[in-house]
């Protein structure tokens, strides 16, 4: 039979999977000696079971039983004694931590008559019935769905509990249960339920955590932090989450239970002040806190208790942090001899990096602010006022959730606004740490926020639902209006207008970029169009171009040469119009060749169908038919429209397009590959180091890229003075990846272009579904991403690993890499890195986060912190 329960001192750390992170964490600090109290955890194998047959597994609750008896030995008091009762928290407790998303129950064991039992010895009626007021509430409406809302305040918490004894009735049908063994039991059930609530769904898919991995519970022996004075609880960090600073961090509140800290009901003081309130406890948690960072070699959260002067432990975990935290963590950990260079870069993602290279506000331009709360979360917001989370993720446009404080129900809303601005709480509130999971930008604690209904008061000005406001998260601002913003600190230091010297986060970015390009096996290319783009991204790091979108030199003015090409009639029209083109896109090339001297630079010929540059269809018939109307000569508008009519596909992503063009249009990708190797050419006797390669787009068999190989060595070898020039071919039709081994013989390098590749897999039109039903598909988790953001793995990636396998087995030497956007993707850079690749090519924008991400996919063993 499996065994379902294990003791607090039968777990440890790295049983995560098994115990959840809050019982492996609990029965670690257990084995330290630390002051936690008696508990035994429940497994996650427990919560699966009961999910799949939903009942409670066999054997479960006499194992429960089992170890409430040991449990009840150690303390001396007896779960249910109606003179000295054993009170019990139930708690949730996943592999990764979810703030708020899953059930707590607290005070489980009070009843009618063990009431009187905790006021005798406590000596404090009071504090005795406000207990039981808060099990009933939490059981009714954690237990029964009972609407938090129904249970109103009061004054006198023994008329409330008769108040909500009555509350629970009419809601449930029966009266509160008074046998605490029952009252146990539903609460561990009810947590299990709790995996599966919406909420907890949501959040699971938002931060991508696995659907099927379930909770532990953990059940503990209840300390209070409200007794008074000399009791409270807290929530303490070992280094500031939100920079990274050293030092000790968080909230205390003298005369309260936890849940009271973490909704950020009340305000609170620093940890700093609990020196002042009971230096005693004070000194012992900082002594904890430097045992715990020192035992998980990482930053700590940790949450506490103090009952009456003595600590309790109730909690701690890999603490979430700011992406600017965690690179700053990272490094000083290192200098401090605790972790490797290849652990640190483990610590840190290609993500929080992204999110360090979005802009801030510009301060010497911003007005005064309206007030200043607690900086919770950095990063700079603006957006239109919303005071609920409907509203947030009903809004169109970017918009900032206002509230007093935030709960788990919003989440929706905290996932759909540009920040979170809320009147109470501190770093330690549910909306501080669920923003900072999220990399949202988050100002709590604004005190001075008066919220009525649609309308928020703030130093003596009024602001509606939908009056623009900015927030800043880096120092807790709030402005009325938009704030302009200024570039990234972190993109200004990768175009080198900033160094990293004396600025911690620049060096920590520094530091650990260049042990991602010593480490890294992947190179990482760009791509790019024109000089400026390929200089940027070159200053950002780039190997090389990955992709130059040649269709792009044909817009603008350029157009028209292009409607010449479409509307010739004969030969030497065409011709001409070739000719135009010709010196045109000649200069385009060696201004990217400039730009990237000494790397390669892959350049795709013509792509996209032509009468994409011609105008739509719709737009020349209104023009024709009101020149019709009016009794005009239509013009040139009615020579394009013939000429679009006639070009007119149903499905242009699978018409005349890429190769196909090349074979049907004579002269067209002649004309490119001249112009490559003429501008070559050109560079080379200037003193420059050109290395361009030609791509062929969108081939799906090997007598397409024969024909214009075969045309291409003719071109280039028509050109005096021109380099070596490799000539490769895309990897986008499904086809062209089962006769990858056929295409080498032809072709001296791969690259995929995994947008089509996407599309023809999944026989999906990206501008069609992804406004008509993904949003949908995410929901129902059909995608734990967009497959066109993150790589599908399993579908288009076994395409990728066919390809790559069968092209090498016949040219060994074969170079491969990727050019769609799932090129700067971390998670795709990861399996691009075990598939084989040699190369990612993305936006220059993204250069930086593919190296970090190239890097990070290299190393073996080391570990991260995975905070979730």
């Amino acid at each position: 039979m499996a065994m379902y329960v294990y003791d607090f001192i039968e777990g440890n750390k790295d049983l995560k999977d098994l115990l959840g992170g809050k019982g492996a964490n609990l029965a670690e600090m257990t084995r330290m000696g630390l002051p936690v109290p008696p508990g035994f955890t429940i497994t996650t194998e427990a919560c699966r079971e009961y999910l799949r047959t939903n009942s409670v597994p066999a054997g479960l609750l006499a194992e429960v039983e089992h170890h409430l008896r040991q449990m009840q030995a150690r303390i001396g008091r007896t779960f249910g004694d109606p003179r000295d009762p054993l009170l019990l928290s139930v708690r949730s407790g996943a592999k990764f931590s979810m703030p708020g998303m899953m059930e707590t129950i607290l005070d489980i064991g009070l009843n009618d008559a063990t009431v009187s039992g905790l006021a005798k010895q406590s000596g404090d009626d009071r504090f005795a019935w406000d207990s039981y007021r808060r099990l009933i509430q939490m059981f009714g409406r954690t237990v029964f769905d009972i609407p938090a809302g129904e249970f109103e305040g009061g004054d006198d918490p023994r008329e409330l509990v008769e108040a909500y004894k009555k509350v629970f009735q009419a809601h449930t049908g029966r009266e509160f249960p008074q046998a605490v063994h029952e009252q146990l039991f539903l609460a561990i059930n009810a947590v299990f339920r709790s995996w599966n609530a919406e909420r907890a769904v949501l959040y699971r898919r938002q931060e991508r955590i696995p659907q099927d991995l379930g909770t532990a519970v953990n059940v503990m022996a209840m300390v209070f932090g409200n007794r008074g004075e000399d009791s409270g609880t807290g929530v303490a960090f070992t280094r500031d989450p939100a920079t990274g600073r050293r030092g000790s961090y968080g909230d205390y509140l003298r005369n309260a239970q936890g849940e009271d800290v973490v909704a950020g009901i009340r305000n609170t003081m620093s940890l700093a002040e609990l020196a002042t309130v009971d230096p005693a406890s004070y000194g012992q948690l900082l002594s904890i806190m430097q045992r715990l960072e020192q035992r998980y070699r990482d930053l700590c959260d940790i949450e506490f208790t103090i009952e009456n002067g003595k600590l309790w432990m109730l909690q701690t975990r890999v603490g979430k942090r700011t992406p600017a935290a965690a690179f700053v963590i990272a490094a000083q950990l290192v200098d401090e001899g605790t972790i490797t260079l290849d652990e640190a870069l483990h610590r840190v993602t290609g993500e929080q990096l992204a999110q360090l290279m979005f802009p801030s506000f510009d301060d010497a331009t911003a007005p005064p602010p309206l007030t200043t709360g607690v900086p919770a979360s950095p990063g700079a917001a603006v957006g239109a006022i919303v005071f609920d989370s409907a509203a947030a993720a009903a809004a169109t446009g970017p918009v900032i959730l206002v509230r007093r404080e935030t709960n788990p129900d919003d989440l929706p809303g905290m996932i759909a606004a540009q920040g979170i601005l809320t009147s109470r709480g501190g770093k330690t509130s549910h909306a501080a740490v669920v923003a900072r999971g999220m990399g949202k930008t988050c100002v709590c604690g604004a005190e001075e926020l008066r919220l009525d209904g649609d309308t928020l008061v703030v130093g003596g000005r009024t602001l509606h639902a939908g009056d623009i406001i900015s927030i800043d998260g880096t120092n807790g601002r709030v402005y009325a209006g938009e704030v302009p913003v200024h570039p990234s600190k972190v993109v200004r230091y990768f175009e080198g207008q900033l160094t990293a010297h004396g600025d911690p986060l620049l060096s920590a970015i520094e530091r650990l970029m260049i042990h991602a390009d010593h480490t890294a096996r992947l190179d990482v290319h760009a791509n790019a169009d024109n000089g400026p783009d390929a200089a940027r991204a070159r200053r950002f790091g780039a190997t090389g171009v990955g992709l130059c979108r040649t269709e792009h030199m044909f817009l603008g003015d350029r157009r028209v040469l292009v409607e010449r090409l479409i509307l010739a009639e004969n030969d030497n029209d065409r011709d001409a119009a070739l000719a135009g083109l010709l010196p045109l896109q000649r200069k385009d090339f060696e201004e990217l060749f400039t730009a990237m001297d000494g790397l390669p630079v892959t350049i795709r010929l013509i792509d996209p169908p032509l009468h994409e540059f011609l105008p739509s269809l719709e737009e020349l018939t209104a023009r024709v038919a009101r020149a019709e109307a009016l009794g005009e000569d239509p013009g040139r508008d009615g020579v394009l429209l013939a000429a679009v009519r006639r070009m007119h596909e149903q499905n242009p992503m699978l018409g005349l397009r890429g190769v196909r063009l090349g074979l049907v249009v004579p002269g067209l990708f002649a004309m490119q590959v001249r112009a490559v190797a003429e501008a070559a050419a050109a560079r080379k006797a200037a003193g420059g180091d050109p290395r361009p390669e030609i791509m062929v787009p969108l081939v799906g068999a090997i007598q397409e890229l024969e024909i214009v190989r075969a045309e291409a060595e003719s071109v280039l070898a028509s050109v005096p003075g021109a380099p070596p020039i490799r000539i490769g071919t895309m990897i986008e039709v499904p086809r062209a990846a089962l006769t990858a081994g056929q295409i080498a013989g032809a072709a001296e390098f791969f690259s995929f272009g995994t947008n089509d590749l996407t599309q023809m897999t999944w026989g999906f039109s990206r501008d069609d579904v992804e406004g008509a039903f993904f949003g949908r598909y995410l929901e129902l988790g059909v995608f734990a991403a967009s497959p066109f953001e993150s790589i599908d793995a399993d579908g288009v990636g076994e395409l990728v690993r066919i390809a790559v396998a069968r092209g090498r087995a016949v040219r060994p030497e074969l170079t491969v890499g990727v050019c769609g956007e799932h090129g700067g993707d971390p998670a795709s850079v990861r399996f691009f890195h075990d598939a084989g690749l040699d190369y990612v090519s993305c936006s220059p924008f993204r250069v930086p986060i593919a190296r970090l991400e190239a890097g990070r996919a290299a190393l073996t063993g080391a570990t991260g912190s995975d905070s979730r």
